[in-house]
């Protein structure tokens, strides 16, 4: 009896999962449900899309020939409502029941909406989805002005867009520097500078108090928290997500800013697995509960969720250290493992376009950001893979090229 499952989602998760599933039981039944009006694309690419520099054809990953060329079952436009574990039942918002042995939820997240007044005017956009990027494109090739608000990797693309469109934009951020949590002042002026060569004004200690509309209700622009007026016809927003789990309250599922898993993909109720931007997975080389919503680190958790939902296959743990790059300007950005985290960190200016830092973590390199040179990317994913202890030898990370041996020779591996 071929065994039965669902996956609610169709992000790269998703369909890694699927495919891992479909060609390690080429028997079972595999269905895709997702709230999406098509098939998997590339989140990555869209931002060139919205920047105006790809046509549509490049962006999209599976056709709908490809579910069914192996024989998985695609469900757009489908949004769950319920699933009950113990009968082991999935519920739709057309009210079609879905029956399920094995079920991953790679729900993702939905873009956070500012709390203030007018922050769902016309004109104002979240970068999300290939239907937001193609929102922002068009009404950014009728927009001059523009605010933009999120310091963060997604905020910035939004920054990139105005950049390409031309649009004369304010960086509204409430600290005094962009990335405020992974890089230091040195390391945000490269950014500074280069926004600013593009066009876009970064604005610190700002922020927005209201949006202000016109009696079309139309965006026309921002006021900070403290009255200063910014105008822009355009406004882009990214502030985070909001994972989408309302569906899983009732269910037993642990939820914590997400789902929490164990590094199978594993939840805590039987037979129901998760994966991608939503999951709290617990990092084996951090040894604690972690979040990381990076493309890469996605693909490989539902390569790993859909390995461990087939029968009788062997286990396979989550093991990752993720990256992340930005192409925006003409000198490379990478963040790799976790830079945000950390109880230590060391850091250096090589160049004006040049930067480096590392963050550790109980004596262990955790991540970092590398600016300018990251030439050095494939030695520090090893060394954190490694779980050394090499908080005490700064002085050799922060070399322009890092010695690894001689780092290895002074740091003994952790014993198994």
């Amino acid at each position: 009896m071929s065994t039965s499952h669902v996956i609610i989602g169709d992000g790269i998760a998703g369909a890694s999962a699927a495919e891992t599933i479909r060609e390690a039981d080429p028997d079972a039944s595999v269905t895709v449900l997702t709230d999406e009006g098509e098939a998997l694309y590339n989140r990555i690419l869209i931002k060139e899309f919205a920047k105006g520099k790809l046509p549509e054809a490049p962006i999209s990953i599976h056709e709908p020939e490809w579910y069914d060329e192996r024989d998985i079952d695609l469900q757009l436009n489908t949004h769950v409502t319920d699933i009950d574990p113990d009968a082991h039942e999935i519920q739709t918002h057309e009210g079609d029941t879905y029956e399920y042995d094995k079920l991953l939820v790679a729900t993702g997240g939905t873009p956070a909406q500012l709390p203030v007044e007018n922050s769902d005017a016309d004109g104002i956009h979240h970068f999300w989805t290939f239907q937001d990027a193609r929102g922002i494109r068009e009404h950014a090739d009728e927009a001059d002005q523009g605010i933009i608000v999120g310091a963060g990797l997604l905020g910035i693309d939004l920054a990139a867009v105005c950049a390409a469109q031309e649009i004369d934009a304010k960086y509204l951020m409430r600290g005094n520097r962009w990335w405020r949590y992974a890089l230091s002042e040195d390391g945000a002026e490269i950014i500074h500078e280069a926004l600013e060569e593009n066009g876009v004004e970064p604005v610190f200690e700002s922020g927005v108090d209201h949006f202000e509309v016109d009696d079309d209700g139309k965006v026309t622009g921002a006021v900070d928290p403290d009255g200063n007026h910014y105008d822009g016809e355009w406004a882009g927003v990214a502030i985070g997500l909001d994972f989408n789990t309302e569906f899983l309250n009732g269910t037993g599922l642990e939820l914590d800013d997400g789902v929490v898993v164990d590094e199978y993909m594993q939840t805590n109720v039987e037979d129901i697995y998760a994966a991608g931007d939503l999951t709290k997975f617990y990092d084996t080389i951090l040894n604690s509960q972690a979040q990381n919503g990076a493309w890469g680190s996605a693909k490989e958790q539902g390569s790993v969720a859909g390995t461990n939902m087939v029968a009788d296959a062997e286990e396979k743990e989550f093991r990752w250290v993720s990256s992340y790059s930005i192409t925006h300007f003409d000198f490379p950005f990478l963040s790799f493992g976790h830079p945000t985290r950390g109880d230590d960190e060391a850091e250096r200016k090589y160049s004006d376009s040049e930067w480096r830092r590392l963050a550790f973590e109980d004596g262990q390199l955790i991540g970092g950001v590398l600016i300018g040179d990251l030439s050095q990317q494939s030695t520090f994913k090893k060394l954190i893979r490694q779980e050394r202890q090499v908080a005490d030898k700064k002085e050799l990370l922060l070399e322009k090229e890092v010695d690894l041996e001689e780092v290895k020779a002074q740091t003994p591996a952790p014993a198994e």
